[in-house]
């Protein structure tokens, strides 16, 4: 069992805590050798500037005075309410980065004006959302594929502003109607350990079929606007979503809650929020076990895998879901169990516990065997329904492979992984200019929205929501990658073979705070680059880009502190460390490369930032 060092204090004690006066921290070590700045740091520190004014453009151009996001209000699934937040995803990473403070200051803003905007917008003939589409500033009920793209802002909210009390009082709110706390929302059942419909929210669960109606939203007139899917016609909308009826009883999806009960306990350490978690969590690794090792998509009221005729492959978005597309004819698989991995990272960031990557490596492992060859080539299924697997592909099942080595750092764990990815080969040292061409290709893509967003004749009667998605100019993903060692799964780029995460948390090696503003990020003139990782080791260069001025950096390990220092190399000198944190003085004009020595995943995972802690 992974040995818990740190534990947090309790709520009480960390707001005392954040409200005392705060004595700066002697450096650890002062770095004063003189490195000229190196392309990757220029462009670095270019790319956190160019970003940061370019979300400053698109808010102006796209939101009002309130917050509001200019677009035609809608509820549904194809273009709702959670895609019009999702104008914003990128953004609170940009910040934590060390994006500008306006950065931040614009986010905020959006999202407070997002809740308002949609508890004020109301359907007419859709029955679930008749009294405003979110309640207790969430939403009322909708499935959790687009619940967790609708938090993909929220849930990294509490990397900049983990003390903020909005912040702290909707991650207890929205935490308790998925914990069983919140008594109105009825959406988890503790005895079978389930929550039990697909589709829910703040009013709780919905417990008949859905209709299309129900997943489409209210008639509306198409013509004129983009459409993500396709449809040319509202009855070609509501064609999409004809076979998604069978939503009552549990779904991996509905994992992806615990993303919110996390950000619950990384404010408070309270011990109710983890149980919840690996309670919820080991209820499936059982169900998987009895299945063959592979996560059933559909559990019953009764809490019955498959319920009574035993089809656990059942269920909207389940491992036998292939709807006819309206548009094309053709049936279409739409299997997104594979989604649910963000739980399992959740709690290996939790606990440090294999048992939630084991799960993963065992439904690969299972699904592989039922490999056959197809004109000479292996393939593996994708999909399975009454008649069993289906939807081959060549190759071999990888899904979710990469994100499984990342947090393992086991050599067994890289094997299986589809690896065919530059910053794998910048790690692995095949890959040298990816820290200078990944950072360009994301400074280009900018250029281009910018030059795209100029030349945008839409308004607000015109356009919906997902509309303008391609238009947002926070590219993030290379900087993860190279500043923080860390993973990006809301973001497909990061892996073919990995499920694309909305509302997904920050698993990383390294993050950046500046001691001196007190801010998240890394300090003004400053650039980092991770080179190397392994299970007890991660080497960075660390460099102060400015010719004249200090700069004084604190380097936690892990994106929650959930790492531990145990020694860090500078020059040749090893220095002894014991704690999650170090504080470095960079001279001007100076950098140097630093290893880090360190235990992973042994501490409790937290959103304090620095200063704050005792």
């Amino acid at each position: 069992m992974i040995n818990r060092r740190n534990l947090l204090k309790s709520a009480c004690a960390v707001a005392t805590l954040a409200a005392l006066p705060v004595v700066a921290k002697a450096a650890d070590a002062a770095i004063g050798t003189p490195m000229a700045p190196p392309e990757w740091a220029l462009l670095q520190r270019e790319a956190l500037r160019i970003q940061s004014e370019a979300v400053e453009v698109f808010y102006n151009r796209y939101f009002d005075d309130r917050g509001y996001f200019q677009c035609f209000e809608r509820w549904g699934a194809n273009d709702g309410p959670d895609d019009a937040i999702e104008n914003c995803n990128e953004w609170p990473l940009l910040h934590a980065l060390g994006g500008s403070d306006r950065v931040r200051e614009l986010y905020t803003r959006a999202y407070e004006g997002h809740l308002k905007q949609y508890t004020e917008a109301r359907t007419v003939e859709t029955p679930i959302a008749r009294e405003g589409m979110y309640y207790r500033e969430f939403p009322v009920m909708n499935d959790w594929q687009h619940l967790s793209e609708g938090l993909s802002v929220f849930n990294l909210m509490g990397l900049s502003a983990p003390n903020d009390p909005a912040f702290q009082a909707r991650a207890r709110r929205f935490s308790g109607f998925y914990t069983g706390e919140d008594k109105e929302a009825k959406n988890y059942d503790p005895r079978h350990k389930i929550i039990r419909s697909m589709i829910n929210g703040s009013k709780g669960p919905q417990l008949r079929k859905a209709t299309a109606l129900d997943w489409a939203g209210d008639p509306f007139d198409p013509t004129g606007f983009f459409m993500e899917h396709g449809e040319s016609t509202y009855q070609e909308t509501l064609d999409h979503y004809v076979d998604y009826t069978d939503v009552v009883g549990d779904s991996p999806l509905n994992l992806q809650s615990t993303s919110l009960v996390m950000n619950a306990y990384m404010i408070s350490g309270e011990r109710k929020y983890r149980d919840w978690i690996t309670t919820y969590l080991d209820a499936w690794i059982d169900r998987a076990k009895r299945n063959g090792n592979i996560l059933p998509s559909f559990v019953d009221l009764k809490g019955r895998i498959g319920g009574p005729k035993k089809e656990w492959w059942g269920n909207v978005y389940g491992w036998g879901f292939s709807p006819i597309d309206p548009v094309s004819g053709k049936r279409e698989d739409r299997n997104r169990v594979p989604r649910a991995i963000v739980a399992f990272l959740n709690a290996y960031l939790l606990t440090g516990d294999d048992k939630y990557l084991q799960v993963w490596r065992d439904q690969n492992a299972a699904i592989n065997v039922q490999a056959k060859s197809i004109d000479g080539v292996s393939n593996v299924p994708t999909m399975y329904g009454k008649d069993g697997w289906y939807s081959y592909r060549p190759g071999t099942y990888r899904t979710n492979g990469l994100d499984i080595w990342y947090m393992s750092m086991r050599a067994d764990d890289f094997d299986r992984a589809d690896t065919n990815h530059p910053w794998i080969d910048y790690l692995t040292g095949k890959n040298s200019t990816y820290p200078v061409t990944a950072v360009r290709g994301a400074l280009d893509s900018v250029r281009k929205k910018m030059g795209d967003l100029a030349k945008d004749t839409t308004t607000k009667e015109t356009r919906l929501a997902d509309a303008l998605l391609k238009f947002n100019p926070a590219e993030v993903t290379p900087l993860l990658h190279l500043m923080c060692g860390a993973i990006h799964i809301a973001r497909p780029t990061w892996s073919k073979t990995s499920a694309p995460q909305g509302g997904a948390l920050l698993y990383a090696r390294l993050r950046y705070f500046d001691p001196v503003k007190k801010r998240a990020g890394i300090p003004e003139d400053v650039a980092a680059l991770v080179s190397d990782l392994s299970d007890t080791a991660t080497t960075v260069t660390l460099v102060n880009t400015h010719p004249f001025r200090a700069r004084t950096v604190t380097i936690q390990a892990g994106g929650y502190g959930e790492h531990q220092f145990t020694s860090m190399a500078i020059d040749g000198k090893t220095s002894t460390l014991n704690a999650n944190q170090v504080t470095l003085d960079l001279a001007p004009g100076c950098g140097t490369t630093i290893r880090f020595a360190h235990k992973r995943h042994v501490n409790a995972p937290s959103l304090t930032h620095p200063w704050d802690r005792v």
